[in-house]
């Protein structure tokens, strides 16, 4: 837990370091579930990389000249345990990881309205596996802390972490609904592909403002449906057959959120329809993807009769 050392003194240290003993109690247990990641996690660990390179689309960890092939299979294996891979790609001692997302377009489309991150303290909430986190390494910011409730992605993220040795990274078990207790730590806060998972998203979104220092960013990235109306789609069970999908909104209705929660200087910077090149079944992702969330007879909408999904990015700041 040593990121608190990098919070300011307005974080709530002792609700913080309460809530990470209670979660890491919980996830200690030996239980199968925990073992499950934590053991290839534990397998993983052992080996370190000398090359590592976060600058480019492929995060890469190591190269295989570093490894012979005993090794090497060892490794394939222990990440085989992490599967299904959501976010990527990953290039680890020379296995090539090709998750599910193909998540460097999406750090495309992010880059060119990235604030400064040099020296800053930024929170990556609902981090997954850190591919975003190891793509801010080359803007030198002094942490990024990951906020990651999912046992398999948060010792997903330990493993590839212990192999590449990134300082300024860190991660706990914890969610958005922690953020009141980092009150005032954030300079930059990415909120992306979460907003539309939480069932009261103006209170997230105030949550996120507690968190932030005063002018900090908030980068936020969430499904959407198409239309200018101030609207939002409240699906019956799930959307795209995913479940807990609370609201879809339009990229008007989000911005409404953002204005509510007390952003200022709120920007949407993209907007694209999703598709099939971008989320896909791989053999590091072998279930279901995109092209079966989508009725084949009409691609503008959802298996449920639903607007098919765009992407929506937006940037607001702290007063």
């Amino acid at each position: 837990m040593n990121y608190l050392s990098f919070l300011p003194s307005s974080a709530h240290f002792d609700a913080i370091s309460e809530l990470h003993q209670s979660r890491q109690n919980w996830v200690n247990q030996q239980k199968k579930g925990f073992l499950r990641y934590r053991n290839p996690y534990l397998e993983l660990s052992q080996f370190h990389a000398d090359h590592v390179d976060c600058d480019n689309e492929i995060v890469t960890i190591g190269s295989s000249a570093e490894i012979d092939d005993t090794a090497r299979q060892k490794i394939r294996l222990a990440l085989q345990d992490f599967m299904p891979w959501r976010k990527g790609p990953f290039s680890i001692f020379g296995i090539d990881v090709d998750a599910e997302w193909r998540s460097e377009r999406k750090w495309r489309r992010i880059v060119p309205e990235l604030p400064d991150l040099n020296g800053k303290i930024v929170g990556d909430i609902g981090c997954n596996n850190g591919y975003y986190m190891f793509r801010m390494v080359p803007h030198k910011p002094q942490l990024v802390l990951g906020l990651e409730p999912s046992v398999q992605h948060y010792y997903c993220f330990k493993a590839l972490n212990s192999m590449a040795g990134c300082d300024q990274l860190d991660i706990d078990l914890l969610g958005v609904e922690h953020l009141p207790f980092f009150e005032s730590c954030f300079d930059v806060i990415f909120l992306l592909g979460i907003i539309y998972h939480r069932p009261s998203p103006i209170d997230t979104l105030r949550d996120i403002l507690t968190a932030l220092q005063p002018g900090g960013t908030l980068i936020l990235e969430s499904q959407a449906i198409p239309g200018d109306e101030p609207m939002a789609l409240f699906p019956e069970k799930t959307y795209a057959k995913v479940p807990g999908t609370y609201f879809v909104p339009t990229a008007t209705c989000l911005r409404n959120w953002m204005d509510k929660a007390g952003f200022r200087d709120i920007k949407v910077f993209c907007s694209h329809p999703m598709s099939s090149e971008e989320q896909r079944q791989t053999e590091w992702m072998v279930f279901e993807s995109f092209a079966d969330f989508i009725r084949p007879d009409n691609p503008e909408l959802t298996v449920e009769g639903y607007p098919a999904p765009l992407r929506i990015f937006f940037k607001g700041k702290k007063r």
